[in-house]
């Protein structure tokens, strides 16, 4: 079977989950863990980034605009124009308390916090 992940822009949602995060810089600061869609609009709005903790203690889950995600072939995973204090001090939840997706707060939060409108 031939591998097309490469000759076109369409992905998997279980083929991005893991992949890893790295900023600008170069250095690996995370992997996506999930994917956030759009029921109405049919597009990918968020993806939820792991970030810190041990072995899965004190790991924390961060909404990333979707649009703030660069796919870098060299580096085989997405890149943020973020540095790690950033995402620390941006909207984040807890393993176990995801935030509901359709509150129009956490929207505004995530968008204002990250310079991307909101959809």
């Amino acid at each position: 079977m031939q591998d097309l992940t490469m000759t076109h822009d369409h992905i998997r949602a279980t083929t991005v989950n893991g992949t890893d995060v790295f900023n600008a810089d170069g250095e690996h600061i995370g992997h996506i863990d999930d994917i956030v869609l759009s029921k109405v609009a049919g597009n990918a709005v968020y993806a939820i980034m792991s970030f810190g903790g041990f072995l899965g203690i004190g790991e924390r889950y961060h909404p990333l605009p979707w649009q703030s995600l660069s796919y870098d072939e060299n580096r085989g995973g997405y890149v943020v124009n973020l540095t790690r204090e950033q995402l620390e001090g941006g909207p984040n939840y807890e393993r176990g308390r995801e935030p509901n997706w359709n509150d129009p707060e956490l929207e505004g939060s995530i968008s204002r916090y990250y310079g991307y409108p909101m959809f």
